[in-house]
């Protein structure tokens, strides 16, 4: 695809969510609700965990990086939409296109790494309950903080890079609501189909590597739970464990489909419609999710709110 005069740099459009559906502006109010149901949810979620002693403990530290990343996620996307389709305006500078690929793939792989290392936490707790203290420490915790933050960083600094570097002839519109990596590729005049094997390649690191691990923890948690002898510790660990895997099926499905099968497969509106259920909604599920099964959540809620607790 080498040809063609590269245009200068300048702003780019952004076409806007499902232009061409009829009710689109139902589906905008819908969004905006949804992100601040999400917003207002981490936000509450994250207070929780630091006001409340009892959730001072790895799960809930790791708990609050996910809300964290959640919150950064959907506020990097979801503004933006709202001011482009209430202003009229479908432009984007390269700057701020940048910016936004920037946090999607830091926030992504962070999340990732996040979500692999509540895994190992979670085994830890089930099958070695007796050194969970000693291996599970507040130092450990803030170095597993650390690898998901910078890990999403580096990996996010490379894709960007080269993204922004690619040469756009012609249209500047990009079939999105937001900047994404596979709808600039989409435009650019240059030849991305090695770059699309790497992207594969980075794909079995970020998401099939980690779902593995994360399979293989759970799998060794399920045997332990099924020798033990308590119902209620049983029942418990079963909780907690399937909130996670809930999370992870939510997050890493789309991401498989996105990132790990040919971009000439993907119609513009099928990417939107992933990219919607990834930076929207997951956000929003993800501490609904914790919260409604976790009684500890529930408690420190009640206790928040000046209310006896439910038995």
């Amino acid at each position: 695809m080498q040809g063609g005069n590269e245009t200068l740099p300048t702003d780019f459009i952004l076409t806007g969510l499902f232009p061409n559906m009829k009710y689109v502006t139902f589906l905008i109010y819908t969004i905006i609700l949804i992100y601040f149901v999400a917003v207002t949810g981490n936000f509450i979620l994250l207070l929780l965990i630091w006001l409340d002693l009892r959730l001072h403990t790895p799960m809930y530290f790791l708990l609050s990086q996910l809300s964290l990343v959640d919150l950064a996620l959907i506020s990097s996307t979801v503004p933006k939409m709202a001011i482009n389709y209430f202003s009229g305006s479908k432009t984007i500078s390269r700057f701020a296109c940048g910016t936004q690929i920037f946090f999607f793939f830091s926030l992504g792989g962070a999340e990732c790494i996040l979500l692999t290392l509540m895994a190992y936490d979670r085994y830890v707790a089930v099958c070695n309950p007796l050194r969970y203290a000693v291996i599970m420490s507040q130092g450990v915790c803030l170095q597993m903080a650390m690898i998901s933050w910078c890990g999403g960083i580096l990996v996010s600094t490379a894709h960007t890079s080269y993204t922004m570097s690619l040469p756009i002839c012609g249209s500047r519109e990009i079939h999105h609501f937001y900047c994404e990596m596979p709808a600039i590729m989409k435009i650019s005049c240059k030849d991305t189909s090695t770059y699309e094997l790497v992207i594969f390649v980075m794909g079995i690191i970020f998401i099939i590597i980690p779902f593995g691990l994360i399979v293989t923890s759970y799998t060794l948690i399920f045997l332990t739970v099924l020798r033990m002898n308590s119902p209620q510790g049983r029942n418990k660990a079963l909780a907690t464990c399937s909130s996670h895997l809930t999370v992870v099926s939510l997050y890493l499905g789309p991401c498989v489909y996105m990132y790990m099968t040919p971009g000439s497969s993907h119609t513009p509106e099928q990417e939107q419609a992933v990219s919607v259920f990834c930076t929207v909604l997951t956000p929003m599920l993800n501490p609904i999710i914790y919260s409604l099964r976790n009684k500890d959540v529930v408690g420190a809620l009640q206790k928040i709110l000046g209310k006896y607790p439910i038995s």
